[in-house]
């Protein structure tokens, strides 16, 4: 990753929002112990403005696709606000390992964050957790996964990843809360924020930004069914 190719990845720009295509195995922020992260480039992304933009929400190091960032102090605080309402729809496109019970259907399970000490930390389903709910769909199936679309009501971290492992139908290549397969890498894991919708302007239809899938989800989508 460079600052040239980052400026080859701004799917969208206005005066108060951009949508980068992220791309798989970085970070959005710097690691605790330091090293390369996506925010490390957003200088390159200041589009003559005398501030580079900052995060309006997150992605995990292992996922691809939309990321929304605000360009200035006034646009994070009301893109923070779209996304503490859950008003910005987020559309991800996953290859599971097996197929959900129905071809539809809502993931309505709670999820707590537990500490293992030393930065370390894994997402849970338990009573005591906050309220997570994501509505998903089968778009293709092959034998060797199903191609879902999977769209989070509520915004909790690895909420997809631990909705979809708690369910029976793990993503493929998750090494934290699925069984990563041998012929994937560590940073490739299946999952993919195809497409976010942004009520940015009031008496404007939402911003619809769409991002391709990554190089490494073409061949198992390509099986189920996908077509550029």
């Amino acid at each position: 990753m460079n600052a040239a190719e980052l400026l080859e990845r701004t799917l969208y720009r206005d005066g108060l929002m951009l949508v980068i295509d992220k791309p798989a195995g970085i970070a959005v922020h710097a690691p605790p112990g330091g090293g390369v992260a996506l925010e490390s480039y957003f200088d390159a992304l200041r589009f003559g403005l005398p501030k580079k933009p900052s995060l309006a929400h997150r992605l995990d190091k292992a996922t691809s696709g939309c990321l929304v960032l605000g360009r200035h102090a006034k646009a994070l605080r009301k893109l923070g606000k779209l996304f503490a309402n859950e008003q910005v729809k987020k559309r991800y496109w996953a290859v599971v390992k097996t197929a959900p019970p129905e071809p539809t259907g809502l993931i309505d399970l709670p999820l707590l964050k537990v500490s293992q000490g030393s930065h370390r930390w894994h997402m849970v389903v338990d009573d005591g957790g906050k309220p997570s709910q994501t509505d998903y769909r089968v778009l293709g199936s092959s034998d060797h996964g199903v191609w879902l679309e999977l769209s989070p009501r509520t915004g909790r971290t690895h909420q997809l990843r631990v909705h979809c492992a708690a369910m029976g139908f793990p993503i493929v290549g998750d090494h934290l809360y699925g069984v990563a397969e041998n012929n994937i890498s560590r940073y490739s894991l299946q999952l993919h924020a195809q497409s976010v919708e942004v009520p940015l302007y009031p008496k404007r239809s939402p911003i619809a930004v769409e991002a391709l899938p990554p190089p490494h989800m073409y061949s198992l989508l390509k099986e189920c069914g996908y077509t550029l």
